[in-house]
């Protein structure tokens, strides 16, 4: 009997090149593949106003998993088919946190089924400001510098980036007063920095993984990344696979590590995949 697959794909350094596209021959693979009946989607820790101009030359059947997982992305839609806030007592505990060590966190508030309102100061590093600037003119999310949400009764992401030890030393204190995700991990642009997420309790790439593969019936599931972060979903898929470019922890733990992000490996890999499982 031939497995019904789901591929999903980290997007950063995993599915986009060097220059952070899905390049054309990505693309066309891909689509490839879908036509051929592959259940292929991303689980990625960007939000919706990146991934759905990313992902437009995609022809993607199924939602994506954006935000760590925190929720699902319907692209022809446009809109949040699923999405987990974080409960208000533990926002209110995640922002004294990151005020007691002066660290100014992007705080990302749902607004209806498809809008995120972003909150920071109007004092930011350059780092922060790199990246609100590559952001600022996105549609599907707007940023409010100097304000603070009005209730954090709608909040979805806490994301900061500081020097490394600030950021391991919040996440570490963060996850003894709070029950919800927390994660941080290395800035693979600048060296000796480090970024932290934090979504609602139980919120995972991979237990996002899982509901997928069950709303799918997918029984057989190939998973692709770089990143520790990563390496949650990759451990309940049934196929782990690494790109060249990943970290030495992340090849360790795969099945199969392939060519790089830059050489279209994901969707190469894929294609021939599918082609031998129908043999």
């Amino acid at each position: 009997m031939i497995a019904k697959t789901l591929y999903v794909s980290d997007l950063d350094g995993t599915l986009l090149d060097n220059t952070s596209r899905v390049s054309p021959a990505t693309a066309e693979m891909l689509n490839e593949a879908i036509a051929e009946g592959a259940l292929f989607t991303v689980a990625t820790a960007r939000t919706p106003a990146t991934v759905q101009p990313l992902l437009s030359g995609v022809r993607m059947t199924l939602p994506a998993i954006v935000m760590t997982g925190a929720a699902q992305w319907d692209l022809d839609g446009q809109r949040f088919r699923s999405i987990t806030t974080i409960p208000e007592e533990d926002a209110d505990r995640i922002a004294e946190a990151f005020e007691r060590v002066c660290l100014r966190p992007f705080t990302y508030c749902v607004s209806g089924d498809s809008f995120l309102n972003v909150y920071h100061s109007k004092v930011m590093s350059r780092r922060e400001l790199s990246f609100y600037e590559e952001r600022r003119h996105l549609t599907l999310k707007r940023f409010h510098l100097g304000q603070n949400p009005a209730r954090r009764d709608r909040v979805a992401l806490f994301f900061a980036t500081g020097p490394e030890k600030i950021i391991a030393g919040v996440c570490g204190e963060l996850q003894k007063v709070t029950e919800c995700s927390v994660s941080w991990y290395k800035d693979v642009i600048t060296p000796d920095t480090g970024l932290i997420d934090i979504y609602a309790p139980g919120v995972s790439k991979a237990k996002a993984v899982g509901e997928m593969a069950r709303q799918t019936g997918a029984t057989r599931v190939v998973v692709f990344g770089d990143n520790l972060n990563d390496l949650p979903m990759m451990r309940v898929a049934d196929v782990r696979v690494a790109v060249e470019n990943a970290f030495p922890e992340v090849k360790e733990a795969a099945d199969i590590v392939i060519g790089p992000n830059s050489a279209d490996s994901v969707a190469r890999f894929i294609l021939d995949d599918l082609k031998q499982q129908a043999r």
